[in-house]
């Protein structure tokens, strides 16, 4: 640290304490040249998770749009909401161990539909006729069969 009115490059740390708010580190310091103290604040740089759209867009990882999500999906159905929870925790997970700090839509999506494949056949495929966007019911029906056939 450079002290603010020598420049000397080195300093002794006299007392260090949380900011009020907590969201910094306030640390009283003395020059090992002029004597005199200064104060230091340290602050985490908080990176956001993020997500990428299938056009390409990026924003922010919002845990409460996975719940949401799932949530109307499960509509009516006999799903616990920890089970819903436990869900948008592993979609959380997922993003934050990726390496990049960025998982495409299309991977966490793909998750959440095996996770409620597993969980309730008919939230599945709720979520499923959104998420995959079928262009026609031709699509609709193929998926189901798929799922029909992946029963027996």
């Amino acid at each position: 640290m450079k002290c603010p009115f020598c420049g000397h490059l080195q300093d002794k740390v006299v007392d260090s304490r949380e900011s009020k708010e907590g969201d910094a580190i306030r640390r009283r310091r003395q020059c090992l040249g002029c004597h005199r103290r200064f104060t230091s604040y340290e602050r985490i740089d908080e990176i956001p998770y993020m997500v990428v759209k299938k056009d390409g867009r990026r924003e922010r990882f919002d845990r409460q749009k996975v719940l949401a999500g799932v949530l109307k999906a499960c509509e009516k159905r006999p799903v616990s909401m920890i089970q819903l929870e436990t869900i948008a925790d592993k979609a959380e997970v997922m993003v934050q161990d990726s390496s990049e700090r960025q998982v495409s839509t299309k991977n966490i999506g793909e998750m959440i539909m095996n996770e409620l494949k597993n969980l309730d056949k008919v939230a599945y495929v709720r979520f499923a006729s959104v998420y995959l966007d079928f262009k026609d019911v031709q699509e609709f029906m193929s998926e189901l069969k798929d799922l029909l056939k992946n029963r027996e």
